[in-house]
């Protein structure tokens, strides 16, 4: 039984999935584009779902140092400031669903990742390695790179986002990602650079018409993170995913901003701007592989930012791909259906509801005011969610 593999990108998803199949036997060559390891980007949530995970990797210790552990969930109109709703998080969140709420940079959640495979022994790290040639038959796959490498194994995982390469082997006529029409502008400051009355230690949403934020702590509470998504458009390649921005733009974007949001807003110079695209929520296991060839995280099932899930989900594909591969090793093709079939409807129901969420988070008018209302009479009701933190 040969038990070697190969995974196709070097981010979150791809190395949880090479951390996870090492621990469970496997010898991995992971084949990373860029010529050193990194993550570019601000900060992400992890719902219990994700932690339980995590967890379960053995990486709980190493999360302590790095994350904060915010005590609730607050929701607030951002035009009139009002508090909506709040969702005890902290010890309340990790009794119900075991395992507690996280909130950590992303380039920490990579670094610990990374730390993690490292140490595993079992691992290959290939830089500079992306792929630009795949072929399968009944027992291999073999994948060329643009260094010209040739990497053979009994099978591919395809973790190399949203605009992946490997994705064309497992979708049939597939089609490119669809611009959402929204824009995210993203920083992550010290909290000491900023008055003290902008500083937190909860995860706070404000919701506003055509607009919406997010700010939580990172980094053991000493940083803030901060997300503003706005609709409109970017000019150029799409694909060109980070373009530096502007924060009187932002400014503009969103005048209608008062109180402390405001101000927050106003207190931060640099800001960080992305495109928003997705994919129409999976509509069957076929999309998540074929053969034996699987796909993870963004390749898969690229989503909206607003469940806070894009990463969890990639998290939770490669615990899931592990058990699998666990159960069955000898019979690759099997286990990667087995991993298509237990994923594909989670991970539907996540992207759905993530466009979902988007479209209330920024109601205007008589809409808006019935879901302030509604808000307020059922609080933490509406923004717990039961269905998703109680798995994977």
């Amino acid at each position: 039984m040969d038990k070697h593999l190969l995974i196709s990108g070097g981010g979150i998803g791809g190395l949880a999935a090479a951390l996870a199949t090492a621990r469970a036997g496997w010898q991995v060559a992971l084949l990373e584009q860029s010529p050193v390891f990194g993550e570019v980007g601000a900060g992400i949530q992890l719902g219990p779902n994700v932690v339980k995970v995590l967890i379960g990797l053995g990486l709980e210790q190493a999360l302590r140092q790095v994350a904060a552990f915010p005590e609730r969930l607050e929701v607030r109109n951002a035009t009139s400031t009002e508090l909506l709703g709040v969702l005890p998080l902290g010890a309340t969140i990790a009794k119900r669903y075991g395992a507690p709420y996280v909130s950590i940079a992303r380039a920490d959640m990579h670094t610990l990742l990374l730390d993690a495979v490292r140490a595993q022994g079992s691992v290959g790290l290939h830089l500079d390695s992306r792929v630009i040639g795949i072929a399968q038959d009944a027992n291999r796959v073999s994948v060329q790179t643009v260094q010209d490498q040739h990497f053979e194994a009994p099978l591919l995982v395809g973790a190399d986002g949203l605009w992946s390469q490997v994705r064309r082997q497992v979708v049939d006529n597939d089609v490119p990602p669809r611009v959402t029409g929204h824009l995210a502008f993203r920083a992550m400051v010290p909290q000491s650079a900023l008055p003290e009355a902008l500083r937190s230690q909860v995860v706070t949403a404000w919701m506003g018409p055509d607009f919406h934020a997010v700010h939580y702590p990172v980094r053991s509470g000493e940083w803030l993170n901060v997300v503003c998504i706005v609709h409109g458009k970017v000019s150029g390649d799409p694909q060109s995913w980070d373009h530096s921005a502007n924060a009187q733009e932002l400014r503009t974007r969103m005048a209608l901003a008062r109180g402390s949001l405001r101000e927050l807003i106003h207190a931060i110079d640099s800001w960080r701007l992305w495109p928003l695209s997705d994919r129409e929520p999976m509509a069957s296991a076929a999309e998540h592989a074929k053969g034996r060839i699987a796909l993870l995280g963004d390749a898969a099932h690229p989503m909206r930012p607003y469940l806070a899930q894009g990463a969890g989900m990639a998290i939770e594909d490669a615990g899931a791909l592990a058990t699998c591969l666990s159960e069955t090793p000898d019979q690759i093709a099997q286990a990667l259906s087995r991993y298509a079939n237990l994923r594909w409807q989670r991970n539907a129901r996540v992207q759905a509801r993530a466009i979902r969420n988007g479209e209330i988070y920024h109601l205007k008018g008589f809409k808006q005011v019935g879901r302030d209302i509604a808000l307020k009479v059922l609080g933490a009701k509406l923004m717990d969610v039961p269905w998703l933190y109680n798995g994977p």
